[in-house]
Parts: C-alpha cells; sequence; structure tokens
C-alpha cells in the first residue's frame, strides 16, 4: 500500500514542522530533555492514531514514576519507536541505528537526543556504552531493541539478543523491563507493499531486578531469560 506510506512519513513530518520551534528550545540542554519528551510522546499518538491505528497496553506491572530501566523489545517495524514512547512515560533515549539521523527533520532531533550507534565501528560501540551510562548516572531510561535491527526473514519471529542492554542494565544495577510488541509488523512492515490499519497491542510484563548480579558471569543468563519471554509470549499469541 505506497499510499499508506506515504501518509505515514506526512505523519511524522508534520508534527514536528508544527512544534518545530518548540522543539528546537527542548533539545538545548539535557535539563529540558523532559519537556521534549512529553512532545515525542504526543507526536508518536499522532502518527499511530493518523494511521488508522489504536494502541492497546496492557501491563504486568506499573512503572515506578522517576524510576531508571532499561526497556528492550522485539523490533519489527519503524513503528516500534513510536509505541515504546507511548508505553512509556517515564524519560528514556533509545540506543538505535546512526543512520536515522540521515531521515529530514526526523533525523535533526533524533541525533541530538538519542544515542547512535555505527554497528561496522567497534569506537562507537565504545562511545555509545559511555554516552548510555552517562545518561542512566543522570536518571533517565534507556530503551534497546537488543536484536540490533530488524530480521530480513519475516519467518523470524525473535532474532538473537546482543549483550549491550544486559551489561548495562547490570553494570548500573537497574531493572530490565521486557516489552512484546504484537502486531506492528502486520501494521506497518519494512516490506513496501504491505500493512494496514488496526489494532497495536503491546504487553509490558515485570520488570526483572539485577541486584547483585555480576559481570560477566550472569550476563548471558540473563540476556536469554529475558528473551526467552518475550519470544514464549510471541509465540503463545501466534497459535
Amino acid at each position: 500500500m505506497p499510499l499508506y506510506r506515504v501518509w505515514f512519513y506526512i505523519l511524522v513530518a508534520l508534527p514536528i514542522i508544527v512544534l518545530f520551534p518548540f522543539l528546537v528550545l527542548s533539545v538545548l540542554s539535557e535539563k529540558t530533555y523532559s519537556y521534549f519528551y512529553k512532545m515525542a510522546r504526543l507526536w508518536s499518538a499522532i502518527i499511530i492514531y493518523g494511521m488508522g491505528c489504536w494502541p492497546v497496553i496492557k501491563r504486568e506491572q506499573e512503572m515506578v514514576k522517576g524510576q531508571s530501566y532499561m526497556l528492550v523489545a522485539n523490533h519489527t517495524s519503524m513503528t516500534d519507536i513510536m509505541m515504546m514512547l507511548l508505553i512509556s512515560k517515564n524519560p528514556f533515549v533509545f540506543v538505535g541505528k546512526a543512520e536515522l539521523a540521515k531521515i529530514p527533520l526526523f533525523g535533526f532531533f533524533y541525533k541530538r537526543t538519542n544515542i547512535l550507534v555505527d554497528r561496522s565501528n567497534p569506537r562507537s560501540r565504545k562511545a555509545v556504552f559511555d554516552r548510555a551510562s552517562a545518561r542512566l548516572d543522570a536518571g533517565v531510561s534507556i530503551c534497546i531493541f537488543p536484536e540490533g535491527g530488524v530480521p530480513d526473514d519475516l519467518d523470524v519471529v525473535l532474532d538473537t539478543f546482543k549483550d549491550g542492554a544486559f551489561r548495562l542494565a547490570i553494570e548500573h544495577q537497574i531493572p530490565v523491563l521486557p516489552v512484546t510488541l504484537f502486531d506492528n509488523k502486520k501494521r506497518f512492515p519494512f516490506h513496501f507493499f504491505h500493512g494496514g490499519p488496526g489494532r497495536m497491542r503491546a504487553l509490558t510484563h515485570v520488570s526483572i531486578a539485577t541486584d547483585g548480579m555480576k559481570l560477566p558471569d550472569d550476563k548471558v543468563r540473563f540476556r536469554e531469560s529475558v528473551k526467552n519471554i518475550i519470544l514464549t509470549t510471541l509465540q503463545n499469541d501466534m497459535k
């Protein structure tokens, strides 16, 4: 549905144009990030509802206001960004691929508010870890899609998880909040002629404390246990 995709990009750009002066002011300092985050959540709602979708967010546990989390979710669509912003009232920053900074308008704010990683550059990965640590120390949550990207094979339910999110969570002793996104691949996949309006369901699971976990002993076990929570939930939904 080419027109559906064109409409998506119009919805991405239009609120940014309208709110541009306020958005610029809100990214001048990390101290004003909370104001930017509120506008980002409004932007996300405009896009999701404007596409004829309606978010259905269920929670096994409410997030604690003021608590820093490591949010991790399966990654299937560009709309994952918008859904995660709707899910969390607690301000967070994304750790995401640097290529998104090239998108007109969106990229301008994306690179000024989030942490960009060039996965082909080992120095970039080290710098990302340092920046993420600094934001966690400042009390801001982090959101990472631990698959590292969207699988090319649409039949893959959940790809291999990378270590970064779990290493950061253990090092900073913050809880990990697993999130399962059910319908984003159906509503707006990366395949050009697919997608359409409908429900966009999400489930936030019970957060998992990292108190007492140590590196590197607990990292792999912890990573795989979180992956299993999301994978099992997706598989049960497919039955």
